[in-house]
């Protein structure tokens, strides 16, 4: 094994070396992007973390408690005419705050259950104050889970008996002598209640949105990926299948004349060994933008001005290709110069696959906003697949739909087949 290793050439090692380093390069990328996502998402999601991952919030519930028992001591202290807080009123107070421990479970009972609470409490004569926390952080989650009739309900039940104990059965229950409260009382829990409502609804509402962000930019990256993926499967199409159809075509040639023409088939292979080396480049010019996020591509995309290397490609594989163009000169934008460079090499592909003519015709057309593009073969279709899959003039459809254009591709009168595609160019890129 070791000498195996030690007799390897260093081309092979080299291109393992950078095989590894891109694909490792390409996993730092999709990690580092993973954790700037959860990193940005951590702060929104904060709020509602114990809810989420299914834990009761007892430390919470346990801070409430402590506020409504503590804040109700100091309360008492500047309401005379109210019930001294004792044991019991700390009990209820405690009673109250319990069943906050399931408000994230069970919101309804727990805003009724927190409302019959504070209701025994206030007819018990105990002092106002933090008290009402309770039926606030109760109401707050119920309609925070989308129960909002009946956060309204516990509060509406809630402000009904006091005002039934406050004016009407003040008089059966303590403290002793109390008389009946005053009406701007009842004005003031009545805003306390519409406010509680408004903030929580507030609140849910934002939270929602964050929500439909978060959900929007999933889909966004999804679609973004899905899109990045379609992308690299055409270049990977188009530059293997041309490439593969050009050796397939001189691999036969050579083989046939190893014998009878070994200069003949000496080139053949020469070809052969060309066309590979141009598929390898681009390939690894493909995957090279899978190696980080961001990273500027090593070469310029191809476009028209490579048109002689295509046609090249195509008299090398025994194809006659003329090329014929009107129009004003000038360079393509990168985007429309691609595509037309692909549709191109996709249509002399399939004319060397997949027709008996070995002449072939390319029109360039530019005129305003509009680029044109007609390739034709006098065919007639040799009915042979060469191991294709068909995808060739799905992905040149997808090419000019992505740039708002449109391809036309069919049999001709005359047995020929043509390829016609129509780019649009942006006002400010047409000369």
């Amino acid at each position: 094994m070791d000498e195996e290793r030690a007799d390897r050439p260093p081309r092979d090692r080299r291109k393992r070396r950078e095989g590894r380093e891109l694909w490792d390069g390409g996993k730092r990328g999709e990690r580092r992007e993973r954790g700037e996502r959860e990193e940005g998402e951590e702060g929104e999601e904060g709020e509602g973390r114990d809810r989420d991952d299914g834990r009761l919030p007892w430390r919470s519930t346990l801070l409430i408690a402590l506020v409504a028992v503590a804040g109700s001591g100091f309360a008492a202290r500047n309401q005379e005419g109210r019930e001294a807080l004792d044991a019991l009123g700390r009990v209820l107070l405690l009673f109250g705050a319990a069943p906050l421990v399931f408000r994230h479970r069970r919101p309804v009972p727990v805003v009724f259950a927190v409302a019959a609470v504070t209701l025994g409490y206030l007819a018990a004569g105990y002092p106002y104050g933090p008290v009402f926390v309770l039926i606030a952080v109760a109401c707050f989650a119920a309609v925070v889970h989308g129960h909002r009739a009946a956060a309204g309900g516990a509060l509406g039940l809630l402000w009904t008996g006091h005002l039934l104990l406050a004016h009407l059965f003040y008089g059966h229950l303590p403290p002793a002598g109390d008389g009946p409260a005053p009406w701007g009382q009842e004005l003031t829990a009545a805003a306390f209640a519409v406010a509680v409502l408004a903030a929580s609804e507030a609140i849910r509402e934002k939270r929602e949105q964050r929500a439909r962000r978060r959900a929007d930019r999933a889909a966004a990256e999804r679609r973004r990926a899905d899109a990045e993926r379609l992308r690299i499967a055409r270049e990977l199409h188009d530059v293997l299948a041309h490439s593969i159809s050009v050796i397939n075509v001189q691999a036969g040639v050579g083989l046939a004349l190893l014998d009878s023409d070994p200069e003949q088939a000496r080139t053949a292979l020469t070809t052969i060994k060309a066309a590979s080396k141009e598929a390898l480049g681009e390939v690894r010019q493909v995957l090279g933008s899978l190696r980080t996020p961001g990273d500027a591509p090593r070469a310029p995309a191809p476009g028209l001005d490579r048109l002689p290397e295509l046609v090249e490609q195509a008299g090398a594989a025994g194809l006659t290709v003329t090329v014929t163009t009107s129009g004003p000169s000038g360079g393509l934008p990168p985007g429309a110069g691609l595509a037309a460079f692909r549709i191109v090499q996709e249509a002399l592909t399939n004319v060397v696959r997949h027709s008996g003519s070995r002449t072939a015709r390319v029109r360039i057309a530019r005129g305003p906003g509009r680029l044109d593009l007609t390739v034709d073969d006098d065919g007639p279709a040799t009915g042979t697949e060469a191991g294709g899959s068909g995808n060739g003039l799905a992905g040149m459809r997808e090419r000019a739909a992505a740039l708002g254009g449109t391809i036309d591709a069919g049999t001709r009168p005359d047995g020929g087949f043509r390829v016609h595609a129509v780019l649009p160019l942006a006002p400010e890129e047409t000369p």
